[in-house]
C-alpha cells in the first residue's frame, strides 16, 4: 500500500491510464512545470535553470513561440481553465489568459501563504476572505468545482480542461493542523527507507524496468 491514499488517482490507472515519463527537471519547478503544460523537453524551447551556473542564465517565462496543452484543447473547441499556481512568467504577455486559457483563479509565483495568498481572478487581485478557517487548497477546490459545474450548464455539449495546480505541496508547507494530524506516524521511517520502498513499488507496478537503481546521494 501506499503511504498516501489516492483512491481516484488509483481507478484511473486501474483503468490503464498511467503517466510514466514525466520528471522533474534539476529539480526547480518552474521548468518541470513548463515541461508539463508543453509536453516537451523545456531546455529544447531555453526554459531552463542550472543550479550550478550563475542565476543570470535562468529563465522562467515561457517562449511566446510555445504551445500549451490550453492552446491545443482550445483549438480543438474546449473551455479551458487553470486553478492554482502558475509560475510560468509575470508579464501581461506570458499570463494563463494570453497561454491559451479562458479563466484563471490563483497566483502567479513561486509560492504564497496559503492562509493569505496573493490570488488573481482573471486579471483583478483578489481581495483576502479574513476567514480564520480559509486554507486556499479548500478555495482552489471549490473554484474548479463551480467552473466546471459552470461550464457544463452552459455548454453541456461542450469539453473541457481544467489544470489544478496546487501550490499546497510547495514551500511554504503551510498545512492545517488537521492534515498534519491525519498523517502522523506514516512517514516515521525517514527519507532514505521511503525512497527505497517507492522504488521496489515502482518496480513491481512496472513502472520502472527491474534493476532500477536509486541515485546516489551526495557525500556531504
Amino acid at each position: 500500500s501506499t503511504e498516501i491514499a489516492t483512491p481516484h488517482i488509483d481507478s484511473v490507472a486501474q483503468g490503464g491510464v498511467r503517466f510514466t515519463q514525466g520528471y522533474v527537471s534539476c529539480p526547480v519547478c518552474s521548468p518541470t512545470r513548463a515541461g508539463l503544460v508543453t509536453g516537451r523537453y523545456q531546455q529544447r524551447f531555453g526554459h531552463e535553470f542550472n543550479p550550478g551556473r550563475d542565476a543570470d542564465h535562468a529563465t522562467f517565462g515561457l517562449p511566446l513561440g510555445e504551445k500549451t496543452i490550453a492552446d491545443i484543447l482550445k483549438g480543438a473547441g474546449y473551455a479551458t481553465g487553470i486553478v492554482g499556481k502558475w509560475h510560468l512568467g509575470f508579464a501581461p504577455e506570458f499570463r494563463p489568459q494570453r497561454r491559451g486559457f479562458d479563466e484563471f483563479y490563483g497566483f502567479l509565483g513561486g509560492g504564497t501563504n496559503q492562509w493569505a495568498p496573493l490570488l488573481y481572478d482573471g486579471v483583478a487581485r483578489v481581495e483576502s476572505s479574513g476567514d480564520p478557517n480559509y486554507h486556499f487548497m479548500t478555495d482552489m477546490a471549490d473554484k474548479a468545482i463551480a467552473w466546471v459545474k459552470f461550464q457544463k450548464a452552459m455548454t453541456p455539449g461542450r469539453p473541457f480542461f481544467v489544470y489544478f495546480a496546487p501550490g499546497a505541496t510547495h514551500a511554504p508547507h503551510h498545512v492545517p493542523k488537521e492534515w498534519i494530524a491525519k498523517w502522523k506516524g506514516k512517514f516515521d521511517q525517514g527519507w532514505d527507507k521511503l525512497r527505497e520502498q517507492t522504488l521496489a513499488r515502482q518496480i513491481e507496478l512496472g513502472v520502472v524496468p527491474a534493476g532500477t537503481r536509486l541515485a546516489r546521494k551526495p557525500e556531504a
